[in-house]
């Protein structure tokens, strides 16, 4: 049996799941089935979807409410047959979601793929421990700072806040996702960029990745992708809901591109964030991202301002790290992340993670470098079972952190 299993989620007025899960079925593959003659039956069972299962789960008061009336929930599994669509996500969400999404309260949670479908796509081309190699640290969590304030921002500008935020002891440093090739171009932050952390890197001999916001026209994103790599980029940043699920695949399986891919979640939200409608969180920013080959994926971690429930955030770090034949993403939580907050990062999602700060690194009354020093500081104590409060020694890049966020 070859093909995918769609689960959805479903609040249905009329209190029948069993006909609303055989609508969903025969409306996505075959479109009736009753009244086909029986020699097209014949010919069109190969292609019906199939019912796998139907669940159903009481509904919440807080929905209840918001509808008037009180719907019967439920959660239905779909099989819809390989034969129905070639084989690319974009084709897979139209097949399965595609008109549906348009058709009252109904989210789709989750994909699976059998197993040789799933071999047809790249997944992440370096993930976890490619990465890990590049930055030759395995260990511990990767920390990485988000350039702010760099609109029209010049060359130089940014040089030198990549200098500092390289003192500081991050692994990797990202562009905006709002910095475009305005003024300063793709290549040329690269070139710079390469030369700036080379230099920190003779003097401290810690390793920086730079990763440069890939944008243009789309059917331009690959002759530029080609450019930066022959220029040395380290890490591509790319909103890939602005550009397409299909834009990131076509980057991470050329093998002419050997970068990297960071996966931004601007645009997602438009997808995901109603719990009645659209795309669960955890496919969209997980295992979606991870089949089509993204190396990181950022997300609203559970503890800022922008801030995901934490059934959430796990469930979206555990698509991009379970054992599915594919190489491992990294989980990138992210928003709102200051020091006070690594014991917490490291416990919900381990070693195998990307702390990443903007206003926390940015924002240390020592600057950048005083931030990224409080973050690895955090990160050691915590690691050695320390509590920060006790690690953190009288005037350290730490404790002025801990003092101004806690």
């Amino acid at each position: 049996m070859s093909g995918v299993i769609a689960t959805y989620q479903v609040y249905d007025k009329n209190h029948h799941l069993e006909k609303k899960a055989e609508s969903i079925a025969l409306g996505l593959t075959v479109g009736s089935w009753t009244s086909l003659p029986q020699n097209d039956q014949i010919q069109l069972q190969k292609h019906k979807g199939k019912v796998l299962s139907i669940r159903e789960v009481e509904c919440e008061d807080n929905i209840a409410e918001y509808f008037g009336h009180r719907p019967t929930k439920g959660f239905i599994e779909i099989y819809y047959p390989s034969l129905n669509f070639s084989l690319d996500i974009p084709a897979i969400l139209t097949t399965v979601f595609g008109k549906l999404s348009l058709d009252g309260e109904i989210k789709l949670v989750d994909l699976n793929f059998t197993d040789d479908i799933l071999k047809q796509f790249p997944g992440p081309k370096f993930g976890i421990s490619g990465i890990r190699e590049k930055i030759d640290v395995y260990d511990r969590p990767l920390l990485m700072s988000i350039f702010k304030s760099v609109i029209g921002r010049d060359i130089q500008y940014i040089s030198e806040e990549l200098k500092k935020q390289a003192l500081g002891g991050v692994d990797l440093i990202k562009d905006d996702e709002i910095l475009f090739d305005t003024v300063t171009s793709l290549t040329e932050r690269v070139t710079q960029g390469k030369k700036v952390l080379q230099q920190v890197y003779e003097k401290t001999g810690h390793k920086t990745l730079y990763a440069v916001n890939l944008t243009g026209r789309t059917y331009e994103l690959k002759e530029k992708a080609k450019q930066a790599a022959e220029a040395g980029a380290d890490v591509f940043l790319l909103n890939v809901f602005s550009y397409g699920i299909d834009v990131l695949q076509s980057l991470a399986e050329d093998p002419s591109i050997q970068v990297p891919i960071m996966a931004h979640p601007a645009v997602s939200g438009a997808f995901s964030a109603s719990p009645i409608y659209g795309i669960d969180t955890g496919l969209l920013l997980g295992k979606l991202l991870r089949v089509a080959g993204a190396d990181f994926s950022l997300f609203p971690s559970p503890y800022g301002s922008v801030a995901l429930q934490k059934e959430t955030a796990l469930k979206i770090a555990e698509n991009l790290t379970v054992q599915n034949g594919l190489k491992e993403t990294f989980p990138v939580p992210s928003a709102g992340i200051h020091p006070g907050l690594v014991p917490s990062l490291i416990q919900d999602f381990g070693i195998d993670q990307v702390i990443n700060a903007g206003g926390g690194i940015h924002g240390h009354p020592d600057g950048p470098i005083g931030g990224g020093n409080a973050f690895r500081e955090a990160i050691t104590a915590t690691l050695s079972g320390i509590k920060l409060n006790e690690y953190a020694l009288p005037d350290t890049s730490l404790q002025k952190a801990l003092q101004l966020w806690g």
